[in-house]
């Protein structure tokens, strides 16, 4: 056998890793706002303000808008996911046991990238909440939000997401119009045959595990911010005391709300 034989073995694993990172992974990643390749302990956000549209006489000076620049900073923090592989019990089972650690590698860390994203999205929210307490969400709570939202004049451009703990996605389904196909259609579906989700009101609703019960999260993709330090990785090392290979696959990343006012508690019951 080659001696090089390891380096395919670590190529293929990191490959594994990755693939299923971006396909079971986070759900709140790809709905964000993004900086890569993060240099440095921190990352900055731009906000710009609002402007305003104003006259002038004829063959008079243009006021300018006066746009009040702010930012925002992430601090990156480092995980890993780790797992010994021995060498002698991948002979004594009959399932693929770098295949199974690979997913649950990919898995813990796409759980950790939305604790992250959740955890910045519960500090970070505006202080005005959609409550409702007293039971499940009804259609006049998601009117409710939308209305919220509006006033706030965030923008309708397909960037407004609803992530909702599971027992409250499912409660959505006691509304006429969003569970109904005469009012919910094909086309309202982003993903359909894949992750469960819809499209009510303008937003996109989905469920995810990494929301707590009864606390879910309203937010444009502007106002929320993920900066990656050191994207997905790993490393394949053999450990000869062990006579095994540790598995260990990194990310480095941190997440903060850029601007409270597109992102919202939505709170019920559950």
């Amino acid at each position: 056998m080659a001696n090089t034989i390891d380096t395919a073995f670590i190529k293929q694993f990191e490959s594994e890793v990755h693939m299923a990172y971006q396909r079971m992974g986070s759900k709140l990643r790809n709905t964000v706002r993004m900086v890569a390749n993060v240099q440095g302990s921190t990352v900055r956000f731009q906000k710009i303000g609002t402007g305003t549209a104003s006259t002038k006489a004829r063959n008079g000076m243009v006021s300018p808008m006066e746009l009040t620049h702010t930012n925002v900073e992430a601090t990156m923090a480092d995980y890993y996911a780790a797992e010994y592989i021995d060498k002698l019990d991948e002979l004594k089972t009959n399932i693929d046991e770098r295949q199974a650690v690979a997913k649950s590698a990919a898995a813990a860390l796409g759980r950790k990238t939305d604790e992250i994203l959740v955890t910045a999205m519960d500090a970070g929210a505006n202080s005005t909440q959609i409550n409702d307490t007293s039971g499940a969400l009804v259609k006049a709570d998601l009117l409710a939000l939308f209305e919220t939202m509006g006033s706030a004049d965030i923008p309708e451009d397909g960037g407004r997401f609803l992530a909702m703990h599971p027992k409250g996605y499912a409660d959505l389904f006691n509304i006429t119009e969003f569970a109904s196909s005469d009012f919910v259609g094909d086309q309202n579906l982003p993903f359909a045959g894949g992750m469960s989700m819809k499209e009510f009101l303008g937003f996109k609703i989905f469920s995810t595990s990494a929301i707590t019960a009864g606390k879910n999260i309203a937010y444009h993709t502007s106002s929320v911010g993920l900066g990656v330090g050191a994207d997905v990785s790993t490393e394949l090392n053999y450990i000869p005391e062990k006579v095994a290979h540790l598995a260990t696959s990194m990310m480095s990343m941190g997440s903060v709300v850029i601007d409270d006012n597109g992102i919202y508690e939505v709170l019920d019951n559950n």
